[in-house]
């Protein structure tokens, strides 16, 4: 029997977050949906008392060394997102999730019944009779300010509206999702999820997926959810290969000497920012600094406020002055791109005519840390053959002084949001490698 649900006629909830700010249009890249065991011990945990004091032991255990990994799908470009197999319900039904770390919330297109749904790889999800009630902590995570009404106290109605203009407006469910630890335990785990019944997909950003895995710093993300019910630590990481690809991971991690660490900043709590950093171009100060960077897989490339891209633009004309590329104005895959001669194939051919990017950073002291950003990490190869910059101007979407590191920026290092230690860490990664082991190294 479907669910009723009672449909708001207006905004009981705003998020404003930044993801999907992706300007890349194609068919997606997804993994296989199959899901297979491998001799797995199954075991029950529904997320409530009853089963807390059944399982207590487990969860002991569980709490600080266990981890979940994930294998990803796409990649910046042509695909122009990452995407997680994840399985939820009763039985349990893959579904293709955008991984997000600039939002909270994990929400599928559902059917209750749908009034504007895109089309999905999946059949849209059905969601369960667990209402999750107005003023449950998660709910009121969701608004705002604590100051907030419901207009049916038994429902927790939320609208999402993202940077891009992409909007989801549906009601807070729970569900249970069927997760394997790395110490071979599978669990199935009740958390709240978003039903999804009323969604507005700008051109730009409409990717044919089931939904989106929120991993922000919120209580509603999917790994606060984990971390509050003990399971494991909260930390979430990833690894985007920049041949497609990758993996993201939950929970414990041991650190390599390779990582380096900076703070997350207090300006911006709500989600996995750092600054104020300053802009280094090829290896040399620029001098434009108290630069707020915040760290988004929901955005395919990197955005910088408007003097920081200004002035990338200004030292990238200078650097390319007597090279043999010039602009190319009729190739409209991002705003700014170049051809050489003869149609580019890889980033290998056109690293000589640019130089290392980095943003600079307070780690302790006086003490800088500097978050690397080569060539490869911030251009693409077009369907044309042309070198396009993946840097584009924040200002001109409404960003503001906000700078965003996006899915391109983070290619082939490993991201560690320890929100245990406040911290963000990076280390050089084979991104293709993924973990498989019990007590996997980073």
């Amino acid at each position: 029997m479907m669910m009723k649900i009672r449909k708001v006629e207006w905004v009981v909830v705003v998020v404003v977050t930044f993801m999907l700010l992706n300007l890349s249009t194609c068919s997606a890249w997804f993994g296989n949906s199959k899901n297979k065991n491998g001799g797995r011990k199954s075991l029950f945990f529904y997320g409530d008392e009853e089963a807390m004091q059944s399982t207590s032991s487990l969860v002991m255990n569980l709490a600080g060394s266990s981890s979940i990994v994930f294998p990803l799908y796409g990649n910046v470009y042509p695909v122009g997102f990452y995407n997680v197999t994840v399985n939820i319900g009763q039985p349990p039904r893959p579904y293709f999730l955008d991984v997000d770390t600039g939002s909270d919330l994990t929400w599928l297109q559902c059917d209750a019944p749908c009034s504007h749904c895109s089309e999905t790889p999946h059949p849209l999800y059905r969601p369960s009779n667990d209402l999750v009630p107005c003023k449950d902590p998660i709910c009121a995570s969701l608004h705002q300010s604590d100051d907030y009404n419901c207009d049916d106290p038994n429902q927790c109605d939320y609208e999402l509206k993202y940077a891009d203009h992409y909007s989801s407006l549906g009601v807070l469910v729970k569900d249970v999702f069927l997760l394997n630890f790395t110490n071979e335990i599978q669990l199935k785990v009740r958390m709240a999820v978003g039903c999804g019944y009323d969604q507005i997909f700008p051109a730009s950003s409409y990717h044919p997926l089931d939904g989106i895995l929120g991993l922000g710093r919120g209580k509603s993300s999917f790994i606060s959810q984990l971390s509050n019910q003990g399971l494991m630590k909260n930390v979430v990481g990833h690894c985007l290969s920049a041949q497609g690809g990758g993996y993201i991971f939950f929970g414990n991690a041991y650190h390599s000497s390779q990582v380096s660490w900076i703070p997350m900043s207090s300006i911006n709590s709500k989600h996995y920012s750092a600054g104020p950093g300053e802009l280094v171009f090829g290896g040399k100060r620029t001098g434009i600094g108290n630069l707020l960077a915040v760290f988004d897989t929901g955005s395919s490339y990197t955005y910088f406020n408007s003097q920081a891209y200004q002035a990338l633009i200004s030292w990238l004309k200078k650097e390319l002055t007597g090279k043999s590329i010039k602009a190319a104005p009729d190739d409209h895959t991002v705003p700014l791109c170049w051809q050489g001669k003869r149609p580019f194939r890889s980033i290998r051919e056109v690293k000589k005519y640019f130089k290392p990017l980095a943003l600079s950073f307070a780690s302790s002291g006086r003490v800088k840390t500097q978050f690397e950003i080569p060539p490869e990490a911030y251009l693409i190869i077009s369907n044309m053959g042309n070198v396009c910059l993946g840097i584009l101007n924040g200002s001109e979407v409404g960003m503001d002084e906000l700078n965003l590191i996006g899915d391109i920026s983070m290619q082939d290092k490993v991201m560690i949001f320890d929100n245990e230690k406040q911290l963000i860490g990076w280390a050089p990664a084979d991104c293709r490698r993924i973990p498989r082991s019990r007590d996997f190294s980073i």
